[in-house]
């Protein structure tokens, strides 16, 4: 066997892993150990450690832990509750309102943490009990809801995106600038489709009572409003504004952002010793589990690289007899069939660095390529039978059935592959911030 099939071999063994539920750091560390030592002996060791130490020494990864902490903070801070509070009580009137303020707080949220699974959580505690109580549709509730909580992957600052940046070799900040105009597309179809089908059909989604608006007066609408609004956006100045504008760079950003949060929640008297503590523990929990991921991952692309089976790989796509187009789409549609069953770190570490030499061969842009695949990602959140989003809002919500969150959120995947052949038949909307801010 030559080393490139090897190599080829060794992926198959590790999604036969991953498949398995075995833990997919050990998965990628064994196989790349096993099939690195047939293929190039003791020096598969020399390269592990390599590969771990000098994802250590990359100050962008820094970013990971310090935005982590700032969403843990925001999320136990309340700041959120008020301003999904004050958003119903001024938007009351309109059909579908409360559509809206899920996906107005959910973009908000998005643009402050990057944490998928704590939106979905807050969203479905803050909502769920409400669109219940009022008569909402249970199936375009529990799509809104888990839709909105997924923009957080692609919104800045996201943590996927942090993540994909050295993988691709692209600028993280140039990923993010990229990102804001998809992200914010995306909320966009999202609100339009879920008003439109209200407007259509008023049962699903009717508007507050008069009794309801009658207890809080315009002028204090508008003070719960700008309360609730106006902190989170000082969070989002400090981290998204601040990398936008040049200033800052993301790891930067990032620090400033979570020194943000913190002031505000200790201002707001939301964060006790107890709460701080606890979300040092969940930023260092979920920050070994990504770092080492991450680590493990990197030493099995660079076995696989070593190997010669990227370079086969390549050369044999290139070799089919199919237009750059119809290459791309067969490429995305694999990693949306993929997004399903794995979770979107594989996908990144692995199918990324696998298809993307490709793709630059072909002509194609790798910062326009990067952001058509998480968006593509962004669909493996609500896709069924994982659906991550689903079981987070299962979680919080046990009252609705997994059949209709499924049903629900399979209506917004079908809105997310739009969105992606409109961005692959458009690449500027991609590129255009980008290169304006250039």
């Amino acid at each position: 066997m030559t080393e490139p099939i090897l190599g080829l071999v060794a992926l198959g063994a590790i999604f036969l892993g991953i498949l398995t539920g075995y833990p997919m750091a050990f998965t990628f560390i064994f196989v790349s150990l096993v099939f690195g030592y047939i293929g190039m002996g003791d020096r598969v060791v020399g390269l592990m450690q390599y590969q771990f130490f000098s994802l250590m020494r990359n100050t962008t990864m820094a970013a990971i832990p310090l935005f982590l902490f700032m969403g843990f903070v925001l999320e136990r801070s309340g700041l959120m509750d008020r301003m999904f509070r004050a958003l119903r009580l001024l938007l009351g009137r309109l059909r579908g309102s409360l559509y809206l303020v899920v996906l107005l707080v959910a973009t908000m949220f998005a643009a402050a943490t990057g944490i998928v699974g704590a939106s979905v959580t807050v969203l479905g505690v803050m909502a769920a009990p409400i669109m219940q109580s009022t008569g909402y549709n249970t199936r375009l509730s529990a799509g809104a809801i888990g839709a909105g909580g997924t923009l957080g992957i692609l919104i800045p600052p996201s943590i996927l995106l942090i993540v994909m940046g050295p993988v691709v070799g692209v600028p993280v900040s140039d990923l993010f600038t990229a990102a804001i105009v998809p992200g914010l597309l995306l909320a966009a179809v999202y609100i339009v489709y879920t008003l439109v089908r209200s407007q259509l059909n008023p049962e699903l989604g009717p508007p507050l009572t008069s009794a309801e608006l009658s207890e809080t007066s315009f002028g204090e609408k508008i003070v719960e409003l700008l309360l609730g609004i106006v902190p989170v956006m000082v969070v989002i100045g400090f981290t998204l504004g601040v990398i936008v504008a040049g200033i800052a760079t993301p790891t930067d950003a990032a620090a400033s952002g979570a020194l943000a949060s913190l002031i505000l929640a200790v201002a707001y008297r939301r964060m006790t010793w107890h709460s701080f503590k606890q979300c040092v523990f969940n930023t260092l929990v979920m920050t070994s589990m990504i770092m080492f991921l991450l680590g493990s991952a990197n030493f099995f692309g660079a076995v696989f690289s070593r190997l010669g089976s990227a370079d086969l790989l390549t050369e044999y796509l290139l070799s089919l007899p199919l237009s750059p187009m119809v290459m791309l789409l067969i490429i995305l549609a694999i990693v949306f069939v993929l997004g399903s069953p794995l979770e979107w770190i594989p996908i990144v570490l692995v199918i990324v660095p696998i298809f993307l030499p490709t793709m630059v061969e072909m002509g194609y842009d790798p910062l326009w390529f990067s952001i058509l695949v998480a968006v593509t990602l962004q669909t493996s959140w609500l896709t069924p039978p994982m659906a991550l989003s689903a079981y987070f809002l299962k979680g919080v919500v046990p009252d609705w059935r997994m059949g209709d969150i499924y049903l629900g959120m399979t209506q917004f995947v079908v809105l997310q592959l739009v969105v992606v052949l409109l961005l692959v038949v458009f690449p500027e909307i991609v590129l255009w911030l980008p290169r304006v801010l250039q």
